[in-house]
């Protein structure tokens, strides 16, 4: 998705529809634990100013991310809905605080870093996948435990005095005379 200005320029008075698809594999590389990115779905409008175009889009794909319980694929949809501003003017007029903008280095608009950058905000910490609430138990080494159990085995276990320290808990059952 890159157009240079003077091709958008035959598009000022009515607009830029967009309605594509586009492969975005690099946000595997950027974040490991992708494991897959569906073709990214970009619809919506861009309209031009003197030294600028403003784009409403929507932003639509399906990520295959690990389970957190069971490391197995999980499908996780993100819908996106942006308006995203890329602008041309020259850098001595550029203000401080412009950070919703996108300055072009050259004479070209690659909207690809962009999407690459949404898709990323939008990957959760962890997912779960569906029905696998306790499926976990354990393998070599380790195991797994949720918050009930531990409770009843706080519940079940006495508490067991150290041998070492059973002549201190008899001093504090005799009495002064």
């Amino acid at each position: 998705m890159k157009w240079s200005i003077h091709q958008l320029s035959k598009y000022r008075q009515n607009g830029l529809p967009i309605d594509t698809y586009v492969q975005l594999d690099e946000v595997m590389i950027r974040n490991q634990d992708i494991r897959n990115v569906s073709p990214v779905h970009v619809k919506g409008l861009c309209t031009f100013g003197a030294s600028q175009m403003t784009c409403h889009l929507t932003v639509s794909a399906t990520l295959t991310l690990p389970c957190a319980r069971t490391w197995e694929d999980v499908e996780f949809p993100v819908s996106i809905e942006t308006v995203e501003v890329f602008s041309w003017i020259d850098e001595l007029k550029r203000g401080d605080d412009d950070g919703e903008i996108h300055y072009l280095d050259g004479d070209v608009v690659d909207m690809k870093p962009v999407l690459e950058e949404l898709i990323l905000l939008e990957v959760p910490m962890q997912v779960f996948k569906e029905n696998t609430e306790g499926q976990v138990h354990g393998g070599e080494n380790w195991s797994y435990t949720t918050d009930e159990d531990v409770e009843l085995a706080r519940k079940v276990d006495e508490p067991k005095l150290d041998p070492r320290l059973a002549a201190l808990a008899k001093y504090f059952d005799q009495t002064d005379e």
